[in-house]
């Protein structure tokens, strides 16, 4: 087999088509694998790895195999330095600053060798070639604190003999569409992983889908819920910068992990403050009675998280953290604010304002979380009247609910 074939070239030009689609990674190394075999080559594992940019996660990888198909998976950041990272072809090809390995695995293998190699000789595999593409220049915006932040793919055989000659020229000669494809297809996944972390996956499909102009938003009707840390100032005053900022991640995670966990999406950390959105789908008689239940199990679960907290904290000699949260409902306007050349997609309206309004007065009545009356005549049984009270900046009292099971 040629390396000008028309069949070589049919498989190169696919690739090519692959990059312009934005295709599914899995899909396109499954689409290759299976290509493959039709030209003769005996693929019965492959395996795509890139670095990736995610608060988890140091990398994602697709593997398919021949007897059951594609497999997704990431590597948590601190993998990094597990023995089985540090003694994987991979880790060899970036410290060797080498593009290719290929090992035969009918050979005996160094007792000291890739603990992978070993694995896949068990199972029958008889040769193996790993293969590093550059895909990101030096200059990238990707390229962060890994110096190799490229594609890594694997093929291995369990034909006797493994790979010939003419195989290897084969995935030689593919090896720059393969990269061009993936790339690619992974551009749009760093994009997701990046902006799902930051603006969060309701605002990151809405600004991915083209809502980026100033002023552009809808109105909808939402559940607000704002929690507000006590004595920050005071903490960021007398703690270390470190200690401030583990105070903070702690803090956020118990206010934050059960409201996402409930359905509702964080919008943005204002300082020591949490800003979260739960929309109510107007259409759904019952949506807003759901959504009030999920936020008030949620603001339960922050208030218990902060009490199995507090007590670590109190053994170890740490100041305990305090917070109020307050919950409100009514139509927000959802969308752009800020300046052309520099936005942040938020919610803006009367229910933001009288929601933070709202929280205030946690500091200065017997409750932790308070509500107002569009929050409580939804689950009557779950509140109880602390009154009416004038809130900063507003011409009228509102009347406020604590939770019972605060009392």
């Amino acid at each position: 087999m040629g390396l000008e074939s028309k069949d070589v070239l049919a498989v190169s030009e696919w690739l090519v088509d692959e990059a312009l689609h934005e295709s599914d990674i899995g899909d396109l190394l499954a689409g290759l694998c299976e290509r493959l075999i039709r030209l003769g080559i005996p693929v019965d594992r492959s395996r795509l790895s890139w670095p990736t940019l995610h608060p988890l996660f140091e990398a994602e990888s697709v593997r398919w195999r021949i007897e059951d198909g594609i497999e997704v998976g990431s590597f948590p950041h601190q993998d990094v330095d597990s023995e089985e990272w540090r003694r994987s072809p991979i880790k060899w090809l970036i410290d060797n600053d080498v593009s290719s390995l290929r090992q035969r695995l009918e050979e005996d293998l160094a007792p000291d060798g890739f603990p992978l190699l070993q694995e896949l000789k068990e199972q029958g595999y008889t040769d193996f070639v790993a293969y590093y593409l550059s895909t990101f220049p030096r200059h990238s915006r990707f390229r962060w604190r890994n110096e190799n932040f490229g594609i890594y793919v694997t093929f291995a055989s369990r034909r006797p003999g493994g790979f010939d000659a003419a195989d290897l020229d084969t995935l030689q000669h593919l090896l720059r569409p393969l990269g061009l494809a993936c790339k690619s297809a992974i551009y749009p996944r760093l994009m997701i992983n990046v902006t799902d972390a930051y603006l969060g996956p309701t605002v990151a499909r809405e600004v991915l889908g083209g809502r980026i102009m100033l002023g552009a938003g809808t109105r909808t009707r939402a559940l607000v819920w704002y929690s507000d840390l006590r004595n920050s100032t005071f903490f960021s005053e007398t703690l270390d910068e470190s200690d401030y900022l583990n105070l903070l991640n702690a803090y956020f995670e118990c206010v934050g992990r059960p409201a996402v966990d409930a359905g509702g999406e964080i919008l943005t950390f204002i300082g020591d403050a949490v800003l979260v959105i739960f929309p109510i789908d107007a259409e759904d008689e019952e949506a807003a009675g759901r959504t009030a239940r999920a936020a008030i199990g949620a603001a339960a679960a922050a208030r218990a998280a902060a009490e199995q907290l507090n007590a670590r904290r109190s053994g170890a000699r740490e100041p305990a953290i305090r917070f109020g949260i307050a919950l409100h409902i009514g139509d927000v306007r959802f969308g752009n604010i800020g300046l052309a050349q520099r936005l942040t997609f938020s919610v803006v309206g009367s229910t933001v304002n009288e929601v933070t309004r709202i929280e205030q007065m946690t500091k200065v009545l017997p409750a932790t979380i308070l509500a107002s009356d569009a929050v409580a005549s939804l689950t009557p049984e779950e509140w109880h009247s602390v009154g009416p009270h004038l809130l900063r900046g507003m011409a009228q009292p509102m009347e406020l609910f604590g939770l019972r099971s605060d009392t």
